[in-house]
């Protein structure tokens, strides 16, 4: 997992090097589209978004499919509890971050119960009793102490993010638990395929809502673009926790974080 912060950074130069300059200040309307999609870079990232989708169609989503199809929705329940349980450290340290007390004591309590009376995480026993789970990320910290949150970027196979967000999901990756367990092989592969199922729950989480994008939107980029940056902005004023709250694609990237509510199918 040690290679993870590589590749984001990559990711951020990348961003860098590709900022596009604003259009000239005569051209009000350039401008105020420029800042009203704050996507100084978007021919890069269309170009990044085309090449996502080609491998989205030819690795991703037959995966995600073939997942739906050969795991029953409870073990898929299951498997995504276990994946919220493990963020629970990160969460409950970007809690304490933000200054959010009871939130931070209502991510230990559920990490203790789901730990205990849940089977390392396998059943939510802890929503089952009325306590509803949130996600928080380092990138929602920065946001919260006042960082703006940079231009958008599009990362293949990752996802969309922005500037602040990219960084965010690399302090929260070197700071998750499992990255001091120490080296080995095991260690690497216990980390890497933690990853990966994020990654895969996440896709079959996403499979109908992306297909309705792709049948019905004129744009599937500018589409995600804004659903992207609606729900970071929504995140990042901390809506309380509750029976309402869906907030499986999260995180600096679209990456789940093991607390939706809604059906499984």
């Amino acid at each position: 997992m040690r290679a993870a912060p590589t590749i984001l950074f990559s990711a951020l130069c990348l961003a860098l090097s590709g900022c596009a300059t604003p259009p000239p200040a005569d051209d009000p309307e350039a401008v105020a589209e420029y800042r009203e999609n704050n996507d100084p870079m978007e021919p890069t990232n269309r170009a990044l978004f085309a090449v996502h989708e080609a491998l989205d169609r030819a690795v991703l989503q037959p995966i995600a499919e073939a997942y739906r199809a050969a795991v029953p929705p409870p073990v898929r329940t299951g498997v995504r509890n276990v994946l919220g349980n493990l963020r629970a450290p990160v969460i409950l340290a970007n809690d304490l971050l933000q200054g959010e007390a009871d939130r931070a004591r209502v991510t230990l309590g559920r990490f203790m119960v789901n730990s205990v009376f849940g089977v390392a995480g396998i059943f939510d026993v802890a929503r089952a009793w009325g306590v509803h789970g949130h996600s928080e990320d380092f990138g929602q910290t920065l946001a919260v102490w006042g960082v703006g949150e940079g231009p958008y970027i599009f990362v293949p196979l990752l996802g969309p993010t922005n500037l602040r967000d990219l960084g965010g999901f690399s302090v929260d990756l070197m700071s998750s638990p499992v990255s001091y367990l120490g080296q080995g092989a095991i260690v690497e592969t216990l980390g890497w395929s933690r990853l990966g199922m994020t990654v895969v729950d996440t896709r079959e989480d996403l499979l109908d809502a992306i297909d309705q994008v792709r049948s019905t939107s004129l744009d599937p980029y500018s589409t995600i673009r804004s659903a992207y940056r609606q729900r970071r902005q929504f995140e990042s004023r901390n809506a309380g926790p509750g029976p309402r709250e869906r907030t499986a694609p999260s995180g600096g990237f679209g990456f789940g974080q093991g607390v939706t509510q809604g059906p499984r199918r």
